[in-house]
């Protein structure tokens, strides 16, 4: 990850606020859990000079570490329009992959032409503990499929995601992180630099951090 591309792109989820930060009024998510941070990465394909910035990023990851490959995987849903514009760029083949097989139809888990042996790239837009997508991995390999690794905008540096995918050998490589996202916050002011003693606290363990404040 480039450094100096890395906090133009936390610059960028910040000022359209995809990532939001409130460390003072948490927010709740699905889980449950309450967090100083709302990530939307969405919110990206709206804009397209930031559209534009994150494909150019992801294709320079791709080209540099995992060249080659024989298909891009976007993992759905938020994989997907982000995949389609990776693959699009380097001419690849583009396949998705639900969080499980459809009930109906042929009852697909991996939508699109893929064939045994083939090399793939996972595109993905977040990575929080890495399961849902490590999900997309096995449903990859179990059809065949050579993963050469997955590619992310942004991570929350958890451990629990770091022990995740080197459990399942899947190197992984964003555009942006989460160490970043807050050096480049409260240098542009989006929080306050007292604010990051908790911003820390929740990283290196997010279930106290939310117990702290149920």
């Amino acid at each position: 990850m480039n450094k100096e591309n890395a906090i133009e792109a936390a610059r960028c989820l910040l000022d359209i606020k995809a990532v939001k930060l409130s460390p003072e009024e948490p927010f709740t998510w699905a889980s449950g859990r309450k967090s100083p941070i709302y990530c939307d990465n969405r919110l990206t394909l709206s804009y397209p000079a930031i559209r534009t910035y994150i494909r150019q990023q992801f294709v320079s990851l791709v080209n540099e570490i995992f060249a080659n490959a024989d298909v891009i995987a976007g993992v759905a849903t938020g994989g997907i329009a982000q995949g389609v514009l990776v693959a699009q760029e380097l001419g690849k083949p583009f396949v998705y992959v639900r969080p499980e097989a459809k009930s109906h139809g042929m009852k697909n888990q991996i939508e699109g032409d893929l064939h045994s042996g083939q090399t793939v790239v996972v595109i993905e837009d977040l990575i929080s503990t890495g399961k849902s997508s490590l999900l997309a991995v096995d449903a990859l390999r179990d059809a065949g499929a050579v993963v050469k690794g997955m590619a992310a905008i942004f991570t929350y540096e958890l451990d629990v995601a770091r022990k995740n995918f080197e459990q399942k050998n899947v190197p992984l490589l964003t555009v942006t992180n989460y160490s970043t996202l807050i050096e480049t916050a409260i240098k542009e002011n989006y929080v306050s630099a007292g604010n990051l003693a908790s911003l820390n606290e929740w990283r290196e363990n997010p279930e106290k951090w939310s117990d702290d404040r149920m």
